[in-house]
């Protein structure tokens, strides 16, 4: 057995970071979300949330009821409920708690986004920009 070498340790992989929650919610937000889960007209999985373009600011939240749990979905369970969030969505929502107010002129979700640069007067839009992840 001359000229043969020991096996060498295989190279140990390096460790897994756990990955941050992308949203978290407030016991108003998860209230809702159950009340709206328990009245919609059909099976929902919980609420899907996203941005889309437009408005003055040239951002705004997306809320609706999400049907099934798409393959890139990113699936948040707090407080009993699941919010599953766009995957085009999710560095402008890292670090974003998801709130419930209601007053006497309105009822809504608020969005306590920490990547959230500006927001245009009428509060129906926002400027925000990706988390600095790493």
């Amino acid at each position: 057995m001359t000229g043969m070498t020991p096996n060498a340790p295989a190279p140990s992989k390096p460790a897994v970071r756990p990955r941050p929650q992308v949203m978290r919610l407030t016991e108003a937000a998860a209230s809702r979300v159950k009340e709206l889960s328990a009245r919609a007209d059909s099976e929902i999985v919980g609420l899907r949330v996203g941005i889309k373009n437009g408005g003055c600011a040239g951002q705004s939240y997306t809320v609706e009821y999400a049907h099934e749990v798409r393959p890139t979905d990113e699936v948040v369970e707090d407080k009993g409920v699941k919010v599953l969030v766009d995957p085009k969505a999710v560095l402008f929502l890292l670090g974003t708690e998801m709130d419930y107010k209601a007053d006497k002129m309105q009822a809504q979700f608020i969005f306590n986004n920490p990547n959230q640069v500006s927001a245009c007067g009428c509060g129906e839009s926002v400027q925000l920009t990706p988390a600095k992840v790493g």
